[in-house]
């Protein structure tokens, strides 16, 4: 994960581009697009949201995130590059979300970023929604150890990776069902607190106390590095079952503090494993769980008392955004990726191509 800043620094075999990278992300339900320089400076970062869209709705609703992605992406990819004060025929490359997500949403990122590396003859590369949240790991913290742990942790994610130097990746671990976002925001919804559900969850368990109620955490056989949330939520529904008449809102503090505690305990303790395993010492937690208040604080507590490096994107990068997508396609591409031709780049729903197994 090292900056080339100029072409005698890149190694053999990568693509030089002469100008910056334009990022577009449309997976899930955040129209984004941001802009780096050659350098790998973030110029912009815009993120267009779409939660008023979805809440309604309780999730969101794949047909209606496809539209709306056709409404902003223009504007929001003229405003990245306004906000950057670059212009659109200086652009060297453009990098996209190819998958995994909704296929819907993915189709209009990738078609907008082909049509337009059609017309300014740039390169395009194709980025897996994974690889970018991992490469948000060294955006604000550029120096970084390459090698290390990564947790991704979002709502359709909860993967543990070794990252080698050179960007290769080890599957070490991943979740068997449901994803933690997924989980708090199926608790968020049982708990009638709307959606999103993570934001939710973590702002009222703050009043709440997590030691009320112990909600079981999976372990599986020892040393696993695997993960599994749905007999949580299970656990949680059938404690409000058990719950007479509607809740105060002392009673949804402390569930929403003691199911959070059950979520971000596995997660810490199945990520100090992982490094535990591997024998190394720096630790990169990203993806839109990683916005987590108490799980942040309980890694940070932890990383402080056993002297691991741990890298914590600020929230901006937490969440889907186009600067984690440029970031990676600008690392591929300075890591001699072959990019694609104007017309074979096609949304891959389920495209994984980031890791090695174990």
């Amino acid at each position: 994960m090292c900056s080339y800043p100029n072409r005698s620094e890149f190694p053999p075999g990568a693509q030089w581009f002469p100008g910056p990278v334009l990022g577009i992300e449309s997976s899930c339900d955040e129209t984004a697009a941001a802009v780096l320089s050659r350098d790998g400076e973030v110029l912009s970062n815009v993120v267009s949201s779409q939660v008023t869209v979805h809440e309604k709705f309780g999730g969101v609703v794949p047909e209606l995130a496809a539209r709306a992605h056709l409404g902003k992406i223009d504007l929001v990819v003229r405003e990245a590059l306004a906000t950057a004060q670059v212009a659109k025929h200086t652009l060297g490359a453009v990098a996209v979300t190819q998958g995994p997500g909704l296929a819907g949403a993915l189709l209009v990122g990738v078609n907008y970023a082909k049509a337009l590396s059609y017309g300014l003859g740039v390169p395009i590369i194709g980025v897996n929604h994974l690889q970018g949240h991992i490469a948000s790991a060294w955006l604000a913290d550029p120096m970084f150890p390459p090698s290390c742990i990564v947790l991704v942790v979002s709502g359709g994610h909860t993967h543990l990776y070794r990252h080698e130097v050179g960007g290769r990746c080890i599957l070490l671990g991943r979740t068997r069902d449901d994803a933690a976002g997924e989980a708090f925001d199926k608790g968020a919804q049982m708990l009638g607190l709307g959606y999103p559900g993570g934001p939710a969850v973590d702002r009222i368990a703050r009043s709440g106390d997590s030691q009320v109620i112990r909600f079981p955490r999976f372990h599986r056989a020892q040393n696993s590095l695997e993960f599994s949330f749905s007999g949580l939520k299970t656990a949680l529904l059938y404690r409000l079952r058990e719950m007479d008449g509607p809740l105060q809102s002392h009673q949804t503090a402390d569930l929403a503090a003691c199911y959070q505690e059950a979520i971000v305990q596995v997660l810490a303790a199945k990520a100090f494993a992982a490094l535990k395993q591997s024998s190394l010492t720096a630790l990169a937690v990203v993806g839109g769980v990683s916005a987590n208040s108490r799980l942040r604080a309980i890694l940070s507590e932890r990383a402080a008392r056993e002297g691991i490096r741990l890298s914590l994107p600020p929230i901006d990068y937490c969440t889907d955004n186009a600067a984690m997508i440029a970031s990676a396609g600008r690392r591929l591409l300075m890591n001699g990726e072959r990019p694609h031709s104007d017309l074979d780049i096609s949304p891959a729903e389920r495209f994984v191509a980031i890791h090695e197994e174990n």
